[in-house]
């Protein structure tokens, strides 16, 4: 009984067996290519600049890939003519590195949201409650109250609560620096034990804060793939990231998503919501996506 359980257990976690969970879910859907991944980041490259909110990850990772690499290279290029990306620019290197934790509630945080109230409710949170253990002791109205900027803040609460509670219970301690030692499917079965953690949270908890290759799908990634022809028409969006996680390159998968996540909010050619937010995508009249539409259903 005990083999058969651990066998289970294997079978979750290994890397090298296909199950119905992590199979290609279009494995005659040729697109996109390495060459498609490239171009397209050059070209939002090009437009955008490095995303300045994204700059302290990218610093992260560098210096994940070695310790001394930070320090012979400067911080990524970024639009200039702005107060705050040059504020960005120049905070990089001294700002408080996160830890997994931390992270984790972000990213809960920011579902449903803008990116500017879930910061708010974050900074709101740790004002109210300094460290976790006092999160963890709080009444559940009052995290509630901390976080309500955000938006949804029973279910919120509620999550990172929960999150808490069983961290405690399961490892003595308000911690997930235990991750870094994981591999990517341990981290990913590790994290779906929290009760309103799905995929795209995982996915960015990889990709941000445990500086792993994978690419999360939130709304401004999914629409643009759908509309440049990476995933068929009909495609949902667990489907769309287990696709776009096989077909894109390692290397460009974090740059790649910055740029599209960018480019999504700010050109509401590349959406159906039609929001038109501050940027240069859609004042110019084209979209820098236009050469690579394949979705003649898609008007950019």
């Amino acid at each position: 009984m005990k083999s058969r359980k651990r066998k289970q257990l294997q079978s979750q976690i290994d890397p090298n067996k296909t199950t119905t969970d992590n199979a290609e879910p279009y494995p005659d859907h040729p697109l996109p290519t390495p060459q498609d991944c490239q171009a397209v980041m050059d070209s939002l490259f090009s437009l955008h600049g490095f995303p300045p909110e994204f700059a302290k990850y990218r610093c992260q990772r560098l210096k994940s890939i070695s310790p001394d690499l930070t320090t012979k290279i400067s911080p990524p290029p970024i639009n200039v003519g702005s107060q705050d990306a040059v504020k960005s620019q120049t905070s990089v290197e001294h700002e408080h590195e996160e830890s997994v934790l931390d992270g984790l509630v972000k990213t809960v945080l920011s579902q449903n949201t803008t990116e500017v109230n879930s910061q708010r409710a974050f900074a709101s949170l740790r004002a109210a409650f300094p460290t976790w253990d006092d999160v963890l002791a709080a009444e559940p109205k009052s995290i509630e109250n901390a976080i309500r900027c955000g938006g949804l803040a029973p279910t919120k609460a509620s999550c990172i609560k929960n999150i808490l509670s069983c961290l405690l219970e399961k490892k003595g301690k308000l911690c997930l620096e235990y991750l870094r030692d994981l591999s990517v499917d341990e981290i990913k079965v590790e994290l779906s034990h929290f009760k309103g953690i799905g995929p795209k949270t995982v996915a960015c908890v990889l990709m941000f804060h445990l500086q792993q290759d994978d690419f999360p799908v939130d709304t401004h990634v999914f629409e643009i793939a759908k509309a440049i022809g990476w995933v068929p028409a009909t495609a949902d969006r667990n489907k769309t990231y287990l696709h776009l996680n096989r077909r894109i390159p390692n290397e460009l998968k974090f740059d790649l998503n910055c740029l599209l996540y960018t480019h999504g909010k700010c050109c509401s050619k590349c959406t159906k919501k039609g929001t038109n937010q501050k940027g240069r995508a859609s004042s110019h009249g084209t979209c820098a996506m236009l050469n690579y539409c394949k979705n003649s259903n898609v008007n950019i």
